[in-house]
This record gives C-alpha cells, structure tokens and sequence, in this order.
C-alpha cells in the first residue's frame, strides 16, 4: 500500500486524534490506493449548470481503531476492486438499467453489483461519511478533517452534525505523514523513474539541428505510455531565456539547452533533468557546468537522517557562490503521489507548517525512507542554459541514488 499506516497511527497518538479523514483526490489516494482519473478534474458545475466549481467530493477515513472506510461516487465504485481497504460506501443513485435479465457478472465483481443494489440512504457523500462515523461510534471524537480545499458549506454540515466532536484541521499533519515513502510507493517511485530515464534518453538522442524540440517531447510521450507511464512534462530551455513547453522551437547547430522531465507511473511522479549540448561545450560553460556538478554532489552529501533540509540547500548555494555564480537558485523538493512532496530544500525561511494538529518549523528536519530531488539550473541569455537535477533515497547512513542517472556530463549530440 501507498499509506505508510505505522507512520499515520504514530502521528494520531502523538497528536491525540481518534481518526483521520482525507478530502483530496490525491490524498484519497494516499489513505486507499483508490484512483480514478476524473476526480482531480470534475467539478459540480461539469453536470449542474450554474453550481459551483467545487470538486465532486470522497472520503476516506482512516480510524486508529478498526477499519478503514472509502466514500465514492457508485458510478466510479468499481475502481476499488483490487483495494486494501474494503468497506467501500456510495451515495445517491448509481441510475443503473434493471429493466433486463441481469447477465453474469465475474465473481469478483459481484459485490460491487450488491453494493449498488442495496438500500443506504446516503442522499451527498457527506451523508455517507457522517454514517461511516455514527456507525464506528466516533461522532464525539477527536477527528483530523482535511480542511484545505474542502468547501466551507461542506466544512460547515459535518461541523453541525457533529456537536460533540473536537474536529482539527489535519491537511498539513497528512503533508507531514506523506513525508516518509512505504516499501510500495518506494518501488512505484523507483519505476516511475526507471521509466522517465529511459524514455527521456532515447528522446534526447534524437536531437539534431532543425529537429523541433516538440518531436523529441512526442516521442517522450510514446515511449513512457509504451512502458505504463503517464506523460506529466517535458520542458526545455530556449536561448538562455527561461523554460518552456509550448513552443515549436527548432534546434540550432550552437544550442545548449536546460531539458527538465517527468512522467507517473501508479499515481507517483518522477522528475528529472540534464543538460542537452548540441556541440561540445565552450570552456566557459564547462566551467559552469563542473560547478552545477560540485553543487549537487555537496547537496547529496548534505541528504541525511537528522538534517535540517536546509542544509543541503545551503551547501548548495555555497558551493556555486565559491565559483562565482550567484544568478542560479539550486534547491530540491521531495516526490511522491505530487510532482513535489515535502519536504522543500531551500534556505530557511522562517515560516511554518502549521495546521490545528502540527506546529513545525518549514526547515523540515530528513528522515530515512524520503525520496527527494535536488535540482541546480543555471540561464544565461543569448547563451543557453544548463541543468542537473537527479533523485535520491534518504538512508540511515546517509543517501543514496534512486536510480541510476548519467549527470556527471550533460548529453552532447554525436557521443
């Protein structure tokens, strides 16, 4: 599974909370491995003309005594049929067609027919998740609501049916959680990776002078499908001037360019990046280049259990200033069921993160089991632009590669 349960049931003890409930697609996700592909997109005016923008809303609850429970539209139920999670709950009417002989169902399936068909009396899916609570005994409870995004009519109907419950904000607590990999998004990652590399690889030697920088994302494109992926972005410089993805621009005999891409295998994100030299580089930009290198090795020595995430950035910054670059902004980011997950490697900042349960420093403190990037982009206008970015496991030594990622040199066309 995604959820890293230890973790989630650690956190609620330290915090005295009796359950968790997610609102969020991706954290949905999280909580259940459910996933289906429309419910980060459709919103209520997609089906009632003049309502409002919201998102069709779920649930999953996470109790830290019994099951956990999942609220879905009946329609998109049988999504949930390889699931860990197993009381499955639906709302409103599935408008399914009865007037025929039903035909045979495989038996896996037949208590998805059985759920459909069943009376429940869940007019929203915040009626069925009121239910899952008065069921479990946990109306008075102390109770994490992912709060963030959720609407303040809904917030405010699950505030009034429960009275009794201490109900807390938990969107940052789950952030928190989300933090540190289980084995399963580990190997998800991993792949993910393993997928991006390839694909991006085989794109980036196709690159020739006059080649347009959109074939070479198409053929990116194809070759993560081809292997399970999902395509997320594929991203290059242009002329030093910054990054883009939606440009035809052709390639020039002189280019040097930032390319930056990513893919989704299972819902986890890869992301990754390197430089593409059309011609071996200037002696000026091999200089850069080697001093991107020594940032990013710094920065992977600084990945380790009980750092602050800030001192990765830190020595990252550091060491390109030592060789006199200072327009670059070297940082990294954790990667997970988002392109980026906490922690965020950058220079302290002084702010917090900060919901009704967690009160932390934003200088988040490394664990073992993250897996994190660290990235350091450097533009030059009128030049071209250069680019490293690789992934990495936090261990209990130390670090070590996600995968294996060829960045000691950037890919120089005809080599």
């Amino acid at each position: 599974m995604l959820f890293h349960r230890e973790r989630a049931i650690n956190y609620m003890r330290e915090y005295g909370l009796d359950v968790l409930i997610a609102t969020s697609p991706v954290n949905i996700t999280y909580f259940t491995d459910y996933f289906c592909w429309i419910d980060p997109l459709f919103k209520e005016y997609m089906m009632v003309p003049g309502a409002s923008s919201n998102l069709a809303q779920a649930y999953a609850v996470f109790p830290l005594e019994g099951e956990p429970a999942l609220v879905v539209n009946p329609l998109f139920a049988v999504n949930a049929e390889e699931l860990w999670v197993k009381d499955l709950h639906i709302f409103g009417s599935a408008g399914l067609d009865d007037s025929l002989p039903a035909g045979d169902i495989p038996q896996q399936l037949l208590r998805f027919q059985d759920l459909l068909q069943a009376q429940h009396g869940n007019a929203t899916a915040t009626d069925a998740l009121l239910s899952i609570l008065k069921q479990r005994g946990l109306t008075g409870a102390r109770i994490g609501l992912e709060m963030e995004g959720l609407p303040q009519e809904t917030n405010d109907q699950i505030n009034r049916a429960l009275p009794g419950a201490a109900l807390r904000n938990c969107a940052d607590l789950i952030r928190i959680i989300r933090m540190v990999k289980s084995a399963e998004e580990i190997q998800r990652l991993t792949r993910s990776a393993e997928i991006n590399e390839q694909a991006a690889m085989e794109s980036l030697a196709m690159a020739r002078p006059g080649l347009s920088v959109s074939e070479m994302a198409a053929h990116y494109r194809t070759k993560a499908a081809e292997q399970g992926a999902d395509f997320d972005h594929f991203a290059f410089g242009v002329r030093g001037l910054g990054m883009t993805t939606e440009t035809n621009y052709a390639l020039a005999e002189d280019d040097v360019l930032y390319v930056d891409f990513g893919c989704i295998y299972r819902q986890c994100f890869s992301d990754s990046g390197t430089t593409l030299a059309m011609r071996e580089l200037s002696a000026a930009l091999s200089e850069r280049h080697a001093a991107l290198r020594a940032c990013m090795d710094a920065g992977g020595e600084a990945l380790r259990p009980g750092a602050k995430a800030s001192a990765a950035a830190d020595a990252m910054v550091e060491t390109l200033h030592d060789r006199g670059i200072t327009a670059s902004f070297p940082h990294g980011h954790g990667v997970g069921l988002e392109v980026r997950d906490y922690p965020i490697i950058v220079p302290d900042n002084g702010l917090r993160v900060k919901d009704d349960c967690v009160d932390l420093p934003s200088d988040l403190i490394l664990e073992e089991d993250m897996v994190l990037n660290l990235e350091a982009p450097l533009f030059m206008p009128g030049v071209g632009s250069l680019h490293i970015e690789e992934s990495y496991v936090v261990t209990a030594q130390g670090s070590r590669p996600l995968i294996e990622q060829s960045r000691r040199q950037p890919v120089v066309i005809g080599q």
